[in-house]
């Protein structure tokens, strides 16, 4: 087995993750931390998976990054037919990831089947992925398919990979490893009991019950938060003058917050309890809140780091760049007003 710090090593340049990690990655199953274990997966409490995935993303912002975001597609296990589910998640490499965008057509056929045609962004881990899953709208001889309030009907699709063309498109500063691609689905039938929704589940688990908004935002949150932390232990490296104390215990506060959260989650749908958009609101502000800190602090400990922060081949800089380009990720953006400064 890899130790952290080989593992660091390996990813360091790295556009994409290695297949002696992903072999690992497989070995502990760490894709299919959300996966119930009637279908073989690890089925781990939210607690228990987001401190796996900080530990990830301690090690690697691009390796964290893909973890995080392919376990939360296969999240999707829950949301597919039984049989379907264990016939997939037998196979502990099946690894599920894809587009939240609407970016295709499924023209629904006369035997049960759909054609799916269209083009989607944004994929995680396309290098790694056995099935790409979409979202779609229907239509039935071109015309698009309504629901009873008037408006088209949304399905999601699960394809296996080899149906899909990778289109590797992506020119970011960083998270260059996590295989972020753009993919292409062209005529490919596909049986309506590899299609989901969202909202509909084939299993009775407490983490069926957990909002989206509030799943998104403490998955993601962990990511920031760990490479936070290795951003701290590699620039005291650069100047061991620094005292760095107050970001690391700012850090640490965060981390303790948020894993308080998804205790008190749990325990409110444990006891059948509606989380309400108070409590919805409340995790999402602490969230966006947290990473705008974060950010600014980064910045400010950047700024005393010297040219050696700069140079492109070193951990700080790659560490820089898959941080910041994290987030522009949309979950944690806040609109508004843009003020320019006379300098």
């Amino acid at each position: 087995m890899l130790t952290p710090e080989e593992i660091r090593k390996e990813m360091l340049g790295a556009s994409e993750v290695s297949v002696s990690i992903m072999n690992q990655i497989h070995h502990e199953r760490l894709l299919q931390i959300w996966v119930p274990k009637i279908y073989g997966g690890l089925g781990f409490r939210l607690r228990e998976g987001l401190s796996v995935l900080f530990d990830w993303s301690k090690i690697d912002g691009s390796l964290g990054w893909m973890l995080t975001l392919c376990s939360g597609a296969n999240f999707f296990s829950r949301n597919l037919q039984p049989n379907i589910a264990k016939e997939l998640f037998s196979n502990q490499e099946t690894c599920f990831g894809g587009s939240g965008m609407i970016g295709g057509t499924a023209e629904k056929q006369g035997d049960g089947t759909f054609t799916i045609n269209g083009l989607w962004h944004f994929a995680t881990g396309a290098p790694h992925l056995s099935h790409f899953t979409l979202n779609a709208k229907l239509t039935e001889n071109g015309n698009p398919l309504l629901d009873e309030s008037g408006s088209e009907i949304i399905r999601s699709f699960v394809i296996p990979k080899d149906q899909v063309e990778i289109i590797s498109n992506w020119k970011s500063m960083g998270m260059k490893a996590t295989g972020t691609y753009s993919f292409k689905v062209d005529h490919v039938k596909v049986s309506e009991d590899y299609s989901f929704v969202y909202d509909k589940f084939f299993t009775d688990d407490v983490l069926d019950k957990i909002p989206f908004r509030i799943f998104a935002d403490l998955t993601l949150l962990v990511n920031y938060l760990g490479m936070a932390t290795h951003f701290s232990d590699e620039a005291i490296k650069i100047r061991p003058q620094l005292n760095l104390n107050a970001f690391n215990q700012k850090i640490e506060g965060k981390k303790e917050t948020l894993l308080r959260f998804a205790n008190e989650i749990e325990v409110l749908l444990n006891d059948c309890e509606i989380i309400s958009n108070e409590k919805q609101l409340e995790i999402h502000d602490f969230s966006t809140d947290a990473v705008k800190s974060l950010s600014h602090q980064i910045l400010e400990i950047y700024f005393q780091l010297g040219l050696r922060a700069t140079h492109t081949d070193s951990v700080i800089y790659q560490i820089f760049c898959d941080y910041f380009t994290a987030t522009q990720h949309s979950n944690f953006r806040r609109e508004f007003d843009f003020v320019v400064l006379d300098i």
